[in-house]
């Protein structure tokens, strides 16, 4: 089941039809058992009869979140590991990433709160101290309040590199600012995990042309989804629950950079694509898309 967070309320798209759920947003993704909730709606209501309205509510969705955090993890994957030890070579910190990717202990990091956070085809920004600049493609959970992963979404974790590669003390700064990460388009509810063979990929085009484009399977990820959620719930709570993204497998090579325009479109079959353009803020505060 997909569920879209509108301004007109949650739209549920299931097998039964499109469902407009007028519910908070965080009280709706919290319910004890969101799946067998859902599937309970979409049985006993009135599916929505207007294919227009149902287009017009997906395509203006906003991101899946309501007043939770947004955490990431990182050096999840192989290829992880390997792209920021090489972006931390100069720097002399290397070898703390080929440690953490052998600890028990994951890195876990906090990303934003919602304010900061777009949703699809909104603009993502790149920061204007930062001469390297990444999309990474992540699979992102919802994990309810008693730590359970409820809910996936597609996840934008955007990183200069840069500047986490200059020092590792400076990872707030390459990971959080002003539209630096986008979620959606929509939370996907299925009754059992993810397979392992579920796939993300991502496209970067530029003046219409794909200058970069990749994708990897869940089966590549070193940890759990229920491990990484074990860590984050470990010493903290999450009254109306957390989002999680969990790292990534798909890194450009060193070549390359974000520029101002870029279109990135990262996509899971079950949840569908999160497009964003790349953007930046002037001097003053004013974005800038193009």
């Amino acid at each position: 089941m997909q569920l879209y967070k509108t301004n007109e309320g949650a739209l549920l798209l299931d097998t039964h039809g499109a469902f407009l759920i007028h519910e908070e947003w965080d009280s709706l993704i919290n319910h004890e058992n969101l799946y067998t909730y859902l599937r309970m709606i979409s049985v006993r209501s009135m599916p929505l009869d207007d294919e227009d309205a149902v287009v017009k509510l997906k395509e203006g969705a906003l991101a899946p979140i309501g007043t939770q955090e947004l955490w990431a993890a990182g050096v999840t994957y192989l290829r992880s590991r390997d792209a920021r030890m090489e972006e931390s070579a100069a720097g002399g910190s290397a070898d703390f990433y080929q440690k953490v990717y052998e600890a028990e202990r994951p890195e876990l990091f906090f990303k934003a709160l919602p304010n900061r956070i777009v949703g699809n085809g909104d603009t993502v920004h790149i920061r204007r101290d930062s001469v390297w600049n990444v999309p990474e493609p992540e699979f992102a959970l919802f994990i309810n309040h008693r730590c359970q992963v409820a809910g996936y979404t597609i996840g934008n974790d955007m990183s200069s590199r840069s500047i986490e590669g200059e020092n590792p003390l400076y990872l707030p700064q390459a990971k959080t600012y002003e539209r630096c990460a986008a979620l959606g388009p929509c939370l996907y509810i299925t009754q059992e995990p993810l397979p392992a063979s579920t796939s993300i990929a991502i496209q970067i085009e530029r003046a219409g042309q794909t200058v970069f484009s990749g994708t990897i399977a869940l089966s590549k990820m070193k940890r759990t989804f229920p491990e990484l959620a074990g860590w984050l719930f470990r010493e903290c709570e999450f009254p109306k629950g957390v989002f999680l993204m969990t790292g990534t497998g798909i890194v450009p090579p060193d070549a390359f950079t974000l520029q101002v325009g870029d279109r990135v479109a990262i996509t899971v079959e079950e949840i569908g694509t999160l497009v964003n353009v790349v953007g930046e803020r002037e001097a003053g505060g004013v974005n800038r898309e193009s």
